[in-house]
């Protein structure tokens, strides 16, 4: 690595890209591995949530029709 009053060289350059494309990568996988997670959750919430609104409705009384026979 060169001095601060020396040269930059194509090397520094190199290695910097990979140590920032490093912390990048580490970044990008966190927040993938927390997105799926949040992902999961909400879709078992939202299937707790049509369970319950089915249930709901098929306990909803509906009409009575009542048949008489003569």
């Amino acid at each position: 690595m060169s001095t601060p009053d020396g040269p930059v060289t194509p090397e520094d350059i190199r290695s910097k890209l990979t140590e920032i494309q490093g912390d990048a990568t580490e970044q990008v996988e966190s927040a993938k591995n927390q997105l799926i997670a949040v992902g999961a959750l909400v879709a078992l919430f939202l299937l707790i949530v049509a369970f319950l609104l089915g249930r709901r409705a098929g306990k909803r009384s509906s009409a009575i029709i009542e048949v008489r026979r003569s």
